[in-house]
This record gives C-alpha cells, sequence and structure tokens, in this order.
C-alpha cells in the first residue's frame, strides 16, 4: 500500500501505533484478498473482472470509502445498470456504500430526490443510469465506481462521457466492476484501456453459502456458463466461427458410455521441434452406440501441448492411447512423414499407427465435423477450455491462432465417424 511510504522515517513505534489504527478504521484490508486490492502500477482506470459472488461489489465500495475518509476526495460518481441497481446493490445491498460503514457518524445519507451519497465529511457521490448517457454531460468528478459494464445498455457511450467528466484533483481514477461478457466495452478494457484483475467464485468461498456453491458446480460445471459467471473468464464466439459454445454445451456429459465400439488418439504433430513450435495436438475420441440417439462421438482427452520435442510428444500420445485403451493412433503425415512412425515406435507405441494426408484445406476437412457437432452427435465428457476456444474462433476473420487440438479433433472424428466412401466401417450389431 502507498500510505506505508509515507511513514518511512517514523519511529517504529510510531509506524506501529499509526498501522493499528489504520486498520481499525479499515478491517477490509485485513480479510481482503489479492485481486480485491488496486493494482500496484499507476493506473487511470482499473477493471476487476470476476464471478457471481466473487467479491467485486465489497471491492468497489471499500475502494470509494477509503477514497473518501482516507483521500478526502469529495466529488465521486456512482455508476450502474439502471438507478435501481446502483441503490440496491452498490449502496444499500450488503456490501454496499452504507452497509459496510460500521460507524454510524460516518455512515452516508442517501437523498433519492436528489440522487446523491452524501458523507459528514462534505463528500457526495452523485448517481448515475447507465440508461441515460446524457445525464453525464457537465458534472465532473475526481474518482468514480462503476458496478456491472456488461450489462449496460449503452456502455461505450456512458463510458466515454464518464471519462470526460474524471477531471477534477491531481489523480482521478475510475474502479469499474463486473461479471465479464465480450461486450465491446468489455473487450476495449481488457485490450489495454485499464488494468485488469480477476476473481473466481470459489475464491470467495468463505463469504459464500456453500449450497450455492454445490448447486452451480453441479448445474454449470464444465460449462460455458461456469467459465464466464463463475471463473471469471472473458469468452466469446467469434463471428464466422464453425462452433459456438452453446452447440457444445449441449450435449456435453459427465460420463462415458459403458462401452466404446471404437477409441483413436489422434495426433497433429508440430511442423518442427523447436520448443517455440505450435502446439502438437494430441486428442482421444470414442464411437459408441447410445440407446434411442444411434452413434455418437465422445471426446475424452485433449492431451496437447506446446513445446515438446518428438519423442517426448510420442511418449505422451502413446501414454494417452495405453490410458484409454485406444485401438490404434492415427495421426496426419503431411509433415513428417514416415518419421511420424517412427517416433511412435521409438515411444513404444504398441497399437496400430494410421498416417492420414490433408487433401483438403482445414476449413473444408472441418466442415463435416462442425456438421455433426450441429446434430448433437459429438459429445464433450468434461470441458476442454483450450480446445473449445479453437473450436470457437475457427473459420471466423480475425481468428489466427493455429488450430493444432482442433485439427487433431477433426482427423479423430473424421477416422470414427466420417470415413470415405469404398472404405465402409465394421460396426458391431
Amino acid at each position: 500500500m502507498t500510505w506505508r511510504a509515507d511513514w518511512a522515517a517514523r519511529p517504529v513505534e510510531s509506524v506501529r501505533r499509526a498501522e493499528a489504527e489504520f486498520l481499525a478504521k479499515f478491517p477490509f484490508l485485513m480479510t481482503a484478498r489479492k485481486p480485491q486490492f488496486p493494482p500496484e502500477t499507476d493506473w487511470r482506470n482499473w477493471l476487476f473482472l470476476g464471478g457471481r459472488g466473487a467479491g467485486k461489489t465489497r471491492a468497489g465500495a471499500e475502494w470509494v470509502r477509503y477514497a473518501v475518509r482516507q483521500a478526502g476526495l469529495g466529488r465521486i460518481a456512482l455508476v450502474g445498470s439502471t438507478l435501481g441497481e446502483v441503490r440496491e446493490v452498490m449502496i444499500e445491498g450488503e456490501s454496499g456504500l452504507r452497509s459496510i460503514e460500521t460507524i454510524k457518524e460516518w455512515q452516508p445519507q442517501y437523498s433519492v430526490t436528489r440522487r446523491r451519497l452524501e458523507w459528514s465529511n462534505g463528500a457526495i457521490a452523485q448517481v448515475f443510469s447507465a440508461e441515460d448517457p446524457d445525464r453525464l454531460r457537465g458534472p465532473q468528478f475526481e474518482a468514480a465506481w462503476c458496478d456491472e459494464l456488461a450489462a449496460w445498455s449503452y456502455g461505450e457511450a456512458v463510458w466515454d462521457t464518464l471519462q470526460m467528466g474524471l477531471r477534477l484533483g491531481q489523480r482521478p481514477r475510475c474502479v469499474a466492476t463486473s461479471t465479464p461478457r465480450p461486450v465491446p466495452l468489455i473487450k476495449r478494457l481488457v485490450d489495454g484501456e485499464a488494468v485488469t484483475t480477476r476473481s473466481a467464485t470459489h475464491e470467495n468461498a468463505a463469504y459464500l453459502a456453500t449450497s450455492f456453491l454445490d448447486y452451480v458446480n453441479r448445474t454449470y460445471g464444465g460449462t460455458a456458463l461456469d467459465r464466464q459467471e463463475l471463473q471469471g473468464d472473458l469468452i466469446e464466439d467469434l463471428e464466422g466461427a464453425l462452433w459456438t459454445r452453446a452447440m457444445i454445451d449441449k450435449t456435453r456429459c459427465d460420463r462415458v458410455p459403458e462401452r466404446f465400439e471404437d477409441v483413436i488418439v489422434a495426433i497433429d504433430p508440430p511442423a518442427t521441434s523447436s520448443l517455440n513450435a505450435d502446439a502438437c495436438g494430441i486428442v482421444a475420441v470414442g464411437r459408441a452406440a447410445v440407446p434411442g440417439f444411434g452413434e455418437r462421438c465422445f471426446v475424452l482427452r485433449d492431451a496437447s501441448a506446446k513445446g515438446l520435442r518428438p519423442l517426448d510428444w510420442g511418449y505422451r500420445a502413446v501414454s494417452v492411447a495405453a490410458e484409454i485403451g485406444a485401438s490404434s493412433i492415427v495421426a496426419e503425415a503431411n509433415q513428417g512423414g514416415e518419421m511420424i512412425s517412427a517416433v511412435l515406435t521409438s515411444a513404444g507405441c504398441r497399437v496400430p499407427i494410421k498416417l492420414v494426408r490433408a487433401r483438403l484445406g482445414k476449413r473444408a476437412r472441418a466442415l463435416p465435423v462442425a456438421a455433426l457437432y450441429s446434430r448433437g452427435e459429438v459429445s464433450h465428457v468434461g470441458c476442454f477450455n483450450a480446445l473449445e476456444d479453437e473450436m470457437c474462433g475457427f473459420g471466423a476473420d480475425g481468428f489466427a491462432a493455429s488450430p493444432d487440438r482442433l485439427d487433431a479433433l477433426v482427423w479423430a472424428i473424421t477416422t470414427l465417424m466420417l470415413e470415405p466412401v469404398g472404405e465402409p466401417r465394421v460396426r458391431r450389431l
């Protein structure tokens, strides 16, 4: 904290006494987690992204309380999705500005008609709704707290107007707290307009009901909603991508069938053996007959990794094949050819190795697999974040990453479900 530097030259006993008095005034500092503290670097805008119940509101309210009582700031803006949200969450809520103040004479008073919160030292926080950007034209502030930006009706317009009003004092600052969603304003801030900290719901478990945590983990665990609303990750489906997270979530499961017709491991080897090379895609997929649904593929494992030398990824693929009982290993041979077979054999491979060559582009090969997903014929057993991020970006104009995991997935599902005409698949009846 910056206040320590001010006391560096004081006698030890004086510093200890001053620290004790300070912490008595701001007890939250003794229990707050690191993401709830402002960034140590110099900043104008601080964005705190977190899952539901991760302590975002408390962090924002405590920062405003500190600004008023310790830093002596007197002109503050409070901006929420609606006026009702500002009052019920930011001011009167359990972690709101009035609720966290335990000293009666310091508890601020809210005037509904004037839309302002007033402290006994003369500090004033004006209340604004993100539904009305123009009300922020004119007023000027030393500080601002913005809550749930991802839900703002006119996000960028409100934010830009507010920034024009942050012009009082030596270092005007804005704290923004929100659950992440891939809306334009959040992406702008994450891309560099703000210093960002993150926190997941489970990190604040000590202050949440156990039944709540059990329910959300059981109901949403492993889904895109879990990553966004509980883990605090900013995830998005790029326009034009062949897959969407909703498509994957629709058939996601947490158990494998009792019996598979076939299980294979597919490899998309990197073009070079450099430690800076693309990842080696290693994905395990099984095929099973599901009563009432017909044949379906189950994605069982994503063991892809970067920085592996040939024998390393060979050992990794052979190990996965042995663990899941794969009948064969399928590997793309466009890069490496017979060398791939030699690597896998050297790594102790005991199952047949099938080398496949790409005659079509990546998108053309992926389209039939994406169609299987859209028809609900592929299920992910659990959640594979890195793989799913590639899937939900591949095909979009802005996607530039190498889809190594996706390539391995496509080879596996193509082999199990989409073998070319003339190479019939024998099925167990």
